[in-house]
């Protein structure tokens, strides 16, 4: 064995024994900084994207009484523009809460340490003096031990250079610690004082940090505070949106039917599909809030979601007279098995509402179109209301590895067709729309 090998476990020894008498607070890791650059583009391609529909809308509108067609242009920049901007703002409003959380536990944590180890060293100190000089006392036990095999001797000489146990505890008194460590956070003010290692002033240096903490502790558990408030002020702006959302669009949709131009239909029923279906999102986050509330800890983290309280909104139909009839299976049908929150498990649910039953288990999104035929469900290249549109890993941004599923809405007499689909833009349980140009290289299970 060479002396490598000797030295190793007696240096971890020592290490093990110093821990137990200086500590040491590892600084906290940085934050990653935010990419402003792309955040910045991304904006610039929302703008870009906001500005191309409402000049599509105009045009599409072309003819329509202005009051009217004003009302549909206000109801989709709410839904698409207002609505979109908020929800962004409170999930960065609800991710700085949370962090602002993390840290005022941290912080609570290392006060709770600090606390903890200042009663130690005081029961330490009743028992065997304030004096008492445990390092040297620790080092003193390590060469006794190892007297014979000289392993104690081997550890000193390689790392401090020192002939005697004396010089060895004076050499380390003066470095940067002995091993310091997270579990003993508090007593790592006493390596500011170098040569002070007796119990009664690292006492001192400890109820000095404890004091700090605490300032520390109160001032994140204030930010945390903060930051909650903040992002609920930011939910319940939101949540009003929303409702002014549901207002207009109960408003527009006995007036849709007035209207004599199909294009200025197809452009109003675009707007309306798109508003019931951000009308979800509302109604999911209120479940998840009303889930979190509860008291019962048999819920506490479940992934799950309350059954559907409220009715569904009606989906207008289709202006090519698509339909959903003689759709789905109840074949393999044995409930939404699907992950809460996922577009698989709102492509489940979004099809019972439109009264299509769906097999539990067709698997990820981009497998629907492969699986689906097994449960005697028609997979083809024709988009219908309420088929669901299989999307192959990579395709239209989907996952590269699981694919995306959506549901479709409507379809269009120009070859276009929109979806509704969740976890696509802003997380689970938060849904949108898109409308796609019918290329017939799309999977729809019917």
């Amino acid at each position: 064995m060479t002396k490598a090998h000797v030295i190793k476990p007696a240096l971890a020894t020592l290490v093990a024994v110093a821990a137990c008498v200086t500590g040491l607070a590892f600084a906290p890791a940085q934050s990653a900084q935010a990419d402003t650059y792309s955040d910045l583009v991304n904006a610039q391609n929302q703008h870009a994207a906001s500005v191309q529909r409402e000049a599509e809308l105009k045009q599409q509108l072309a003819g329509v009484n202005q009051e009217l067609a004003d009302k549909i242009l206000e109801l989709d920049d709410l839904t698409n523009n207002k609505i979109v901007a908020a929800q962004a703002k409170v999930t960065a409003a609800n991710e700085a809460a949370a962090a602002a959380q993390d840290e005022a536990d941290a912080a609570a944590e290392r006060l709770k340490a600090a606390q903890k180890d200042k009663d130690t060293l005081e029961q330490q100190i009743e028992q065997t003096g304030k004096d008492y000089d445990d390092a040297h006392a620790a080092v003193a036990q390590l060469a006794r031990q190892e007297m014979h095999g000289s392993d104690a001797s081997d550890v000193m000489s390689v790392v401090t250079g020192a002939t005697s146990t004396q010089d060895f505890v004076n050499s380390m008194q003066s470095r940067d610690a002995l091993s310091r460590n997270e579990a003993n956070a508090a007593s790592s003010a006493a390596t500011t004082l170098n040569t002070s290692m007796n119990r009664s002033e690292r006492l001192a240096a400890i109820e000095k940090q404890i004091s700090a903490l605490k300032t520390a502790a109160d001032e994140k558990a204030a930010s945390a505070q903060t930051a909650a408030e903040d992002a609920q002020a930011k939910r319940d702006a939101l949540d009003k949106l929303r409702q002014e959302g549901e207002a207009k669009r109960n408003e527009l949709a006995a007036q849709v039917e007035s209207l004599d131009s199909e294009s200025a239909k197809q452009a109003a029923q675009t707007v309306l599909i798109a508003s019931q279906v951000d009308a979800y999102n509302r109604q999911y986050q209120k479940e998840q809030a009303d889930a979190a509330n509860k008291v019962d800890p048999g819920i506490q983290g479940s992934t799950s979601v309350p059954s559907n309280p409220t009715p569904a909104p009606s989906t207008p139909s289709s202006p090519s007279g698509g339909s959903s009839g003689g759709q789905g299976t109840s074949n393999g049908d044995y409930g939404n098995a699907y992950v809460a929150g996922q577009c698989t498990w709102w492509a489940y649910d979004r099809r019972k509402q439109m009264g299509i039953s769906t097999p539990s288990y067709l698997g990820n999104g981009g497998d629907w179109w492969r699986t689906a035929p097994s449960y005697g469900l028609r997979v083809d290249h024709n988009p219908e209301v309420g088929a669901a549109l299989s999307f192959m890993p990579g395709q239209d941004g989907a996952d590269g590895t699981y694919g995306h599923v959506a549901v479709v809405e409507a379809v269009y007499g120009d070859g276009t067709f929109m979806i509704s689909e969740m976890n696509a833009l802003a997380g689970p349980f938060n849904t949108n729309t898109r409308v796609l140009t019918n290329t017939g290289a799309y999977w729809f299970v019917h």
